[in-house]
């Protein structure tokens, strides 16, 4: 139930995608990169997760961002719900397999509709075996000089919303949703 991403994000939220011929590498600041999901547990009340730690590769084209690409890959261990139990219990065979399946990987086809500072991110989403297409919308929230790194720096905000049974995962749906949020913020220094 928790795909994210880049889901998500995956990453997703952090740039923008296929060839990358005039663009230049940018790598994430883990200290602020953030992969949320939340999902609605029996009409009762919403589950919210997060997962901790992601790694990936942005190549961004500030002239032209449809020159943009964006990779990650997003490790099942790192899946946090607050309560290890059900965390277990997502990475065990009845939802995630993570032994099977250890990483969920997100990489971006294309952009699309850039508007200012608004574009679509569309991509690939690997989930427990399966592939998906999936549409992030992406925001730039800001693109400047980092006042303290004395860097460029970059700042997105991304989401969008999976069904969790297009990639296998689908115990206890619909009565868990199958419809999972995922929103993504993340920022981006510039590659020396």
């Amino acid at each position: 139930m928790k795909k994210v991403l880049l889901a998500t994000t995956l990453l997703g939220a952090f740039a923008f995608s296929t060839s990358a011929i005039a663009a230049d590498k940018w790598e994430f600041d883990s200290s602020h990169a953030t992969i949320l999901f939340e999902y609605n547990h029996l009409g009762f009340s919403t589950t919210y997760g997060v997962f901790r730690t992601f790694t990936g590769e942005l190549m961004l084209d500030e002239d032209d961002p449809t020159n943009s690409s964006v990779t990650a890959e997003i490790p099942l261990s790192s899946l946090d719900t607050l309560w290890e139990k059900r965390d277990n219990h997502l990475r065990s065979p009845d939802f995630f397999d993570a032994d099977m399946d250890p990483v969920i990987t997100f990489t971006s086809t294309s952009v699309t509709n850039v508007d200012g500072n608004t574009a679509q991110v569309n991509g690939d989403l690997s989930i427990h075996g399966t592939t998906a297409s999936v549409t992030l919308d992406v925001v730039l929230n800001k693109m400047a000089d980092h006042p303290m790194a004395k860097k460029p720096w970059a700042g997105f905000d991304a989401s969008t919303t999976i069904k969790r049974s297009d990639f296998g995962v689908d115990k206890f749906a619909p009565w868990v949703g199958d419809e999972v949020k995922v929103t993504i913020s993340v920022e981006a220094m510039k590659a020396e």
